[in-house]
């Protein structure tokens, strides 16, 4: 059962597709101030799940969290917030309750934070919904919640497939040198990402004719080797008359406003820019409409960054820096509290929340200052991509996905989970997030394997690699200036090519799996709570994902480790892939197993009565044979496995001819 309760007149987010009416009577809240506090007490067992891409464990329980989209590359235990603002969470006690705040501005969810009893829901303004939603369980309050906010984006299959990216790829030749690589190691490759280096002077929809000459031909060039090129695009306009995007975006008003209705100035990485009015339809889609431009040149998948939305500087706030530094300067002896203010005055340059309240939306025309929409940025900017998509393409799949997000962006894109680090605790954090991200209907997800900032190291992204096998997003990124973490960078190339082989041979399973979770609005990554709800042992793990129906995922995460501890929740049968493969397995009764996991090795455990249909595997997703199956199985009375596999590229979903049974 859902319900929903509206406090004053709320922003209309289009987060939610279906239309529930609005109870009579109000939740009980608190008014401090011109906000509002709703309070939910916890017992001393209870658990929370979700809240999709933020800090720490799966339990979200004892940390205070903040909705605010947030360009912040150090995601550390003691951060409040990330890109995303997923608004959702279920509170699992004696009963469980899920809750959504539909709230586009910033909201604190102080979950056991201030007090360990109690969930305290902080929005800075008192205009929102809430939905509350029980269920018999906790699967079943996120079937629900996912069906009131829509189907999950479907990608194209060729988007399975393993793709490189490097902020640094600066030429064509380059990326022919990385591709070139790939395939003389017979690494199997679908994808290779263009950051910033791609496009002229980082304008938007150009590309540097002199480093990528004549694209078309460099785009069917890569596609000829079964190579599919992915480009960025970021949320800024470069100020730049003659510019073509700039000069129809300020003379059609499609740019955000400052407070005296002049566009908006603001900086990210060409400089002085505007950024497009997403929020504003008709702006919408005109900038949706840009993506033609690359489209037009045979790009078929596309990812935004930038878009919580990033800020360097803006002209009013540096100014004021400036004046305070002058005043620093008569100060020939900083004391302590004198410098920590000087470093603050700098480090509160880039995304200032004075920034966010410097601009303003014209929402159905309506004066909408931006921090009171904050959230939906990204959301919209990648909304407005999808419509076009949908236009020009409307019986095609394109990739998308992006930064920053608000639930709802879920049906237009995936996201990637930001600007990580080449640390042991991000691949930790990347395996707790998925479940909470799926929660929140983002299917389509994965982090930058290996770490995007500082070096990582060689068996840091094998590990990586043995979890990211299982992403749906399973890319390799990484910055610029950091080691070079290509595969065949590495001694050990052999055991990374035996790896993404796995993945390969794996994609019929994690496909179908994948396309029955959006297609039904079920979860592809869970706690193992969520299927043993009984076990305590489960209930408390935090480290090992049920992977659509049939498998259960233990990855390593430490550094030197040559296997973990492993807790099975029942009888399962023991899978390698890649070094010592063993397909018949071992069977493993229930409890904890210490089990040596190989560095090239994936070692994942299947259910009993359940089936893993496998291919032979390719060096790109085309050669991938989804119909002649090798089927896994660990039968104690019967096994039935129901297998989708569709074109990949169309949108016939519900064609019955992509559904069979396959028994062992």
């Amino acid at each position: 059962m859902i319900k929903r309760y509206t406090y004053g007149t709320p922003f209309q987010t289009e987060a939610v597709v279906k239309n529930i009416i609005s109870e009579n009577e109000l939740c009980p809240y608190e008014q401090k101030g011109d906000s509002l506090i709703f309070r939910f007490d916890m017992e001393e067992n209870d658990i929370v799940y979700g809240l999709g891409e933020q800090v720490r464990g799966i339990n979200k329980r004892g940390w205070k969290y903040i909705s605010n989209c947030n360009d912040d590359p150090l995601h550390q235990e003691d951060k409040h917030s990330l890109y995303g603002a997923h608004n959702f969470f279920v509170l699992k006690g004696k009963r469980a309750v899920g809750i959504f705040v539909d709230f586009p501005g910033k909201i604190t969810f102080d979950v056991g934070f201030s007090r360990l009893d109690e969930i305290r829901i902080i929005p800075e303004r008192t205009d929102l919904d809430i939905y509350v939603i029980d269920g018999e369980s906790v699967s079943s309050i996120i079937k629900e919640f996912r069906q009131l906010i829509g189907r999950s984006y479907i990608p194209p299959l060729w988007a399975f497939g393993y793709g490189q990216s490097r902020w640094g790829y600066k030429t064509a030749d380059e990326v022919r040198t990385v591709a070139k690589r790939y395939r003389e190691n017979n690494i199997p490759i679908d994808s290779i990402y263009l950051d910033i280096d791609y496009m002229e002077r980082y304008k938007d929809f150009t590309v540097d004719k002199k480093a990528f000459a004549d694209f078309p031909a460099f785009v069917k060039e890569m596609k000829e080797q079964k190579i599919h090129l992915v480009p960025i695009i970021d949320a800024g306009v470069k100020i730049e008359p003659g510019y073509q995007v700039y000069e129809e975006g300020a003379a059609n008003n499609y740019f955000c406003k400052d407070e005296d209705g002049n566009d908006f100035v603001t900086a990210v990485w060409p400089g002085r820019t505007h950024f497009p009015d997403v929020l504003n339809e008709k702006a919408r889609e005109w900038f949706g409409d840009k993506y033609k431009y690359l489209m037009d040149q045979g790009i078929e998948g596309f990812w935004n960054d930038m878009n919580e939305p990033a800020i360097f500087y803006t002209d009013v706030h540096l100014k004021k820096v400036f004046e305070d530094i002058e005043l620093f300067k008569q100060n020939d002896n900083m004391d302590l509290n004198d410098w920590f203010a000087f470093q603050d005055l700098i480090k509160g340059i880039p995304n200032s929340e004075e920034d966010y309240k410097r601009f303003y939306h014209n929402v159905h025309g309506k004066k909408v200052r931006h921090d009171q929409v904050h959230n939906l940025y990204g959301y919209y900017m990648t909304r407005a991509a999808g419509e076009a998509f949908e236009k020009y393409e409307p019986d095609k799949r394109i990739l998308m996905f992006s930064r920053s997000s608000y639930i709802g962006m879920h049906r237009y894109g995936g996201i990637w989970t930001g600007d990580n680090k080449s640390w042991w605790s991000h691949l930790l954090l990347n395996i707790q997030m998925m479940p909470s991200l799926n929660m929140c209907g983002i299917l389509y997800t994965g982090a930058d394997i290996g770490g995007f900032g500082s070096d990582t190291t060689e068996d840091l992204v094998k590990r990586w690699l043995a979890f990211g096998v299982f992403t749906p997003l399973m890319r390799n990124h990484s910055a610029q200036g950091t080691r070079e973490q290509e595969l065949y960078q590495f001694i050990g190339t052999e055991g990374m090519k035996k790896l993404i082989e796995a993945r390969y041979r794996l994609l019929p399973y994690l496909y179908s799996e994948y396309m029955k979770a959006a297609l039904e609005d079920e979860l592809y990554f869970r706690p193992l709570s969520f299927d043993y709800p009984d076990d305590e042992m489960a209930v408390r793990s935090e480290d090992q994902l049920m992977v659509g129906e049939s498998v259960m995922i233990a990855p390593v995460y430490t550094q030197n480790a040559k296997g973990r501890n492993v807790y099975l929740p029942e009888d399962m049968k023991m899978i390698t892939l890649g070094e010592g493969e063993e397909l018949d397995g071992t069977v493993l009764e229930k409890g904890w197993h210490y089990i040596d996991v190989p560095m090239d090795s994936i070692v994942f455990f299947l259910r009993p009565d359940h089936i893993l249909p496998l291919s032979t595997g390719g060096e790109n997703v085309e050669e991938v044979d989804f119909e002649n199956l090798q089927v896994v199985s660990y039968v104690k009375t019967d096994a039935v496995y129901q297998y989708y596999h569709d074109d990949g590229c169309g949108k016939d979903y519900q064609n019955p001819e992509n559904y069979r049974l396959i028994r062992a």
